[in-house]
Order: C-alpha cells, then sequence, then structure tokens
C-alpha cells in the first residue's frame, strides 16, 4: 500500500479550541448499495480534517474513524461542505452520536438558504477562488478500490483545502461567488 502524502499528520492532538474543516470519501456509490436511504452503507473510505488554528491536516481511514468521530465531537466548530446531511449519516454506520449536539456549519446548507436552490462546491471553487476540484466521488470510490491511497488522500485533502479557501473568503470578504449561466454571481455572507 503506497505511503500517505508527505506532510500529513496522524492522531493530532485533540484540543477544543480547534475549528475543524472536514469532508470524507466513500467505498461505495448511492448505486452500489441501493439508493440514497442507505448512507451509512456507503462506508468511509478515507476522512480528513484541517484544523483552521494550527493549519495541520489529519487523515483518518476506517480503521481510525472511531478518531475521526472524537475529533469532530470534541471540536469548538466543524465547517463542511453538506457534511451534516451526507458525511454524518454515512458516519452514522460508526457511531450513535447525536449529530446535533457538535457544533456545525455547514456551507452548502447556508447558501442554499440565500439561494433557494443548491449548488456544488466546484461552482462556488470556480467563482470565488478561480480553482477546480481535483476529482469527483465516484473516481475516490475506484482509487480506493485500486487501492491508490496517495491519490485518494490527495483529492479528500484538496477538498477539504477548499473548503477551507471558500469558508475563509466568505468570513473575511462577506461573500462569495457562485458559477451561473449568466455568468458569476456575487452571494452576500453573514459567516463567522
Amino acid at each position: 500500500m503506497p505511503e500517505p502524502a508527505q506532510g500529513l499528520l496522524f492522531g493530532a492532538p485533540k484540543s477544543k479550541a480547534r475549528t475543524l474543516v472536514f469532508d470524507l470519501e466513500t467505498q461505495n456509490s448511492f448505486d452500489d448499495v441501493g439508493g440514497r436511504n442507505k448512507m451509512a452503507e456507503l462506508r468511509m473510505s478515507v476522512g480528513v480534517t484541517y484544523a483552521l488554528e494550527t493549519k495541520e491536516f489529519t487523515v483518518y481511514k476506517e480503521d481510525e474513524v472511531n478518531a475521526l468521530i472524537e475529533d469532530l465531537r470534541a471540536a469548538s466548530r466543524v465547517i463542511g461542505f453538506n457534511h451534516k446531511h451526507f458525511d454524518y449519516a454515512v458516519l452514522g454506520r460508526y457511531t450513535k452520536l447525536d449529530w446535533d449536539t457538535v457544533k456545525s456549519f455547514d456551507i452548502l446548507e447556508d447558501l442554499t438558504k440565500i439561494l433557494g436552490h443548491r449548488v456544488k462546491l466546484d461552482s462556488v471553487a470556480a467563482a470565488t477562488l478561480a480553482t477546480k476540484k481535483s476529482g469527483h466521488g465516484l473516481q475516490a470510490i475506484e482509487w480506493f478500490r485500486k487501492g491508490d491511497w496517495e491519490t485518494l488522500i490527495k483529492y479528500c485533502k484538496d477538498d477539504v483545502k477548499i473548503t477551507a479557501e471558500v469558508w475563509l473568503h466568505g468570513v473575511e470578504k462577506k461573500f462569495v461567488m457562485i458559477e451561473t449561466w449568466g455568468g458569476p454571481k456575487k452571494v452576500p455572507v453573514d459567516w463567522k
């Protein structure tokens, strides 16, 4: 099995002062498990957190999922993109934790309230940061199945980095941009 990408920290110390940006990838697709109502059956392949205060990434494989859950539970806040409805549901396989007890901010949830419709992280990243995701979820499943941990971890880490940059842009500038058919659109946000 390839070694994880350089610069990643494993088992970083827990601290309630940490704000964590979070994402995970799955072992299976919705087609594999019989639909969107079986999220826990998707199973986590890898999860990544990024501590805003220390600028450190931590990588968790499925056999380290309890450490991931504990770090999320202990964080002062967890920031993600659709993590409250997707990632937490996937983690439901591994814990009975009531995720409502974890202070979380979901960028997609907030943008959906503002816009009245969902947007993709890639749309926000392209318009706000002039960057694109390095892959997509179905590719991540293939990398997992091939045992290509280096590419899988890099992809998940890239998604977390983009999510963190979108979050910080919104906090600092009070807006993000989204791609639309008519060109980029400015979306005022009140993120703190």
